[in-house]
């Protein structure tokens, strides 16, 4: 079997979700109703980490990171969408465990299933 750099994505994305929940989050949408935005920015993750080779879960983050303060995004106690504002726009080092844990569950799925990928 083989997968895409979105199939991957895609993985992760729904791991993030369900952990989410784990931990009381009920934000985040199935892949199939995500907004555009929240899939690309996956796919980005994904994107990264097979490029960089070696990376971890601070890499993760710092890259995602990046990606949110390009796009306009800054600190906000509470996620929100519209204002753009996240509580997780710090420093890898400043985020809670359990929103890091997030970071290490996804380059974990990256780095199992990218043998698996088509396009390296």
């Amino acid at each position: 079997m083989r997968l895409s750099i979105q199939d991957v994505a895609k993985i992760c994305h729904e791991a993030n979700r369900a952990y989410c929940e784990s931990i009381g989050d009920s934000t985040q949408l199935p892949w199939a109703a995500a907004p555009d935005w929240q899939k690309e920015s996956a796919i980005n993750g994904v994107e990264y980490h097979v490029k960089m080779g070696v990376s971890g879960p601070a890499d993760s983050h710092e890259n995602w990171l990046r990606e949110k303060l390009n796009a306009g995004w800054k600190y906000g106690t509470v996620k929100d969408v519209e204002k753009k504002e996240h509580p997780c726009c710090v420093p890898y080092g400043e985020l809670p465990l359990e929103q890091r844990a997030k970071d290490s569950i996804f380059v974990a799925i990256v780095r199992a299933l990218e043998p698996l990928l088509t396009q390296v």
